[in-house]
C-alpha cells in the first residue's frame, strides 16, 4: 500500500487535485483523503497545503515528490525484471518538447521508437512554455537555450540558431532587410512565450548584441503557427534552423541578415536528478538525443 500511497501522491501533485487524481485512479474522495492522511501520518510532515480553489506543494512535499518517482522507477523495474523477463521494455514516459520542434522532430522519433518497444506507452507535451518537471510529472524535456535550474540535470544534443527568414515572394514583394534596423519597415511574425512577448530580437552588430524591437499584425504562442504564417508570405519570422531546415533547403524559405546572426545556443534534454532511471525512460531518451545529433542542421544556413 505504501508504493500505492506514493503514486497516488504523484498523481495529485500532477493534475492539482486530490478529487481529479481520485477520478483517474478510480478512487473515492474519501479514499484520496484517507491515503494522503495516512502518508503525511507516516512521514509526520504536511505534504500538501489545501485550499478550495488549489493545492500547493510543501517543501517537504517535494522532497518526497523526487523521492517517490525514484522508488516508484526501481519498483516498476524490478517487476518488470521478476515477472516479464529484463527484456521486457515497458510502462510510461512523459515528455515535453516545444510545439514545432515536438511535432516535427520528437514525435517522429517517438513513433520509431514505439515501433520497436510497444509496450511503452509516452504522453508527449507540447509547449513553448517551461514546466514544472516534477509538479506534471515529466520525465524528460527537450529545450532550446541554456539550463536556467541547477536542480536539473542536461544531456547536450547540439546547437541552436535563430534565423529571421521570409518568403521568396514576400521579399519580390516588400524587398529583404540589409540591416537589422531595416526590420521597422517590415511585418515581423511575432512569438509569445507566457506572459513574455517576443518582439525584441538580437542581432550582432560590429561585435555588440542589440535587440531590435519588431512589430507585426500576428502573434501567437505556438511556433509552428508562425511557421506557417511565413510560408503563407504574411512576414518576416524569426526561427530555430532546427524548425525550418527543410523549408530553406526546399527554398520554401529564404534566411535573411546572416552576417548579424549572434551565435548559436544550446538544445539539450532537461532532466530531473535521480540515482536511478527508469530504463525505459534512459533508453527513450538516449535514443532522441542520438537522433538529433545525428540530424543537426548543417551549418550553411547559419551564415
Amino acid at each position: 500500500m505504501f508504493l500505492e500511497n506514493l503514486a497516488l501522491f504523484q498523481r495529485i501533485v500532477e493534475k492539482g487535485g486530490l478529487a481529479a487524481a481520485g477520478r483517474e485512479m478510480g478512487l473515492s474522495p474519501a479514499t484520496v483523503t484517507e491515503r494522503l492522511n495516512a502518508l503525511e501520518s507516516y512521514y509526520g510532515a504536511t505534504l500538501l497545503k489545501r485550499t478550495t480553489r488549489a493545492i500547493h506543494v510543501t517543501e517537504e512535499g517535494r522532497t518526497l515528490l523526487d523521492g517517490a518517482a525514484r522508488l516508484l522507477a526501481e519498483a516498476e523495474e524490478l517487476e518488470a525484471r521478476i515477472k516479464k523477463g529484463v527484456d521486457q521494455i515497458s510502462g510510461p514516459i512523459r515528455v515535453s518538447a516545444p510545439f514545432d520542434l515536438g511535432r516535427n522532430r520528437v514525435a517522429p522519433l517517438i513513433d520509431r521508437f514505439l515501433c520497436v518497444y510497444p509496450n511503452v506507452t509516452v504522453d508527449l507535451l507540447l509547449s513553448d512554455q517551461y514546466n514544472d518537471m516534477t509538479g506534471e510529472g515529466i520525465d524528460f524535456a527537450v529545450r532550446f537555450g541554456s539550463l536556467q535550474s541547477s536542480l536539473l540535470k542536461i544531456k547536450k544534443i547540439g546547437s541552436n540558431s535563430r534565423i529571421p527568414c521570409a518568403t521568396p515572394q514576400y521579399i519580390e514583394e516588400f524587398g529583404a532587410p540589409q540591416s537589422p534596423a531595416d526590420l521597422e519597415k517590415h511585418n515581423c511574425l511575432v512569438m509569445r512565450f507566457g506572459q513574455n512577448i517576443d518582439n525584441e530580437w538580437p542581432f550582432n552588430v560590429d561585435g555588440r548584441i542589440i535587440k531590435i524591437p519588431v512589430n507585426g499584425n500576428r502573434m501567437c504562442n505556438d511556433g509552428e503557427l508562425v511557421r506557417e504564417w511565413c510560408l503563407a508570405g504574411y512576414g518576416i519570422a524569426y526561427k530555430s534552423d532546427w524548425d525550418i531546415k527543410e523549408d530553406l533547403d526546399a527554398g520554401r524559405l529564404i534566411p535573411l541578415l546572416q552576417d548579424y546572426l549572434v551565435a548559436p545556443s544550446q538544445i539539450q534534454i532537461i532532466y530531473p536528478p535521480s540515482p536511478v532511471m527508469a530504463r525505459r525512460v534512459r533508453m527513450l531518451m538516449d535514443y532522441i538525443a542520438d537522433q538529433m545529433r545525428a540530424d543537426q542542421p548543417a551549418l550553411d544556413h547559419r551564415g
